[in-house]
């Protein structure tokens, strides 16, 4: 994972993105296209066409990081592009990454009184 703060926001560049691009390409994206500073410190997460590829781009206060995952299987849950760009918690991000779906996930029974 991102060794990161809590506190540090995320986002999804919604519909997909040219995979070929690298780090000065995506931080163009977060410039022109998601309206964000590439070296905020914010998280900004990209899929490919396919589905089962995601980049994520992070600037840790030195220098921008890459990072990339692949689905052997699956594909990655994604907004619409009409949606634009979305804010996930880092949790999300997290079950993003293990290929859960982020936007409903089911929950463990819960308790309905204490004791």
């Amino acid at each position: 994972m991102i060794p990161s703060p809590t506190s540090t926001r995320v986002w999804l560049a919604a519909g997909a993105t040219d995979m070929r691009k690298g780090f000065d390409g995506l931080a163009a994206l977060v410039q022109e296209r998601l309206k964000h500073d590439p070296h905020s410190g914010q998280v900004f997460v990209f899929r490919g066409r396919r589905g089962d590829l995601i980049k994520l781009i992070w600037w840790d206060g030195q220098g921008i990081c890459l990072f990339s995952k692949r689905l052997e299987r699956g594909r990655f849950v994604w907004p619409s592009p009409a949606d634009g760009v979305v804010h996930l918690t880092p949790a999300q991000l997290a079950m993003l990454l293990e290929g859960i779906d982020w936007r409903m996930p089911l929950r463990t029974w819960r308790p309905e009184a204490a004791g």
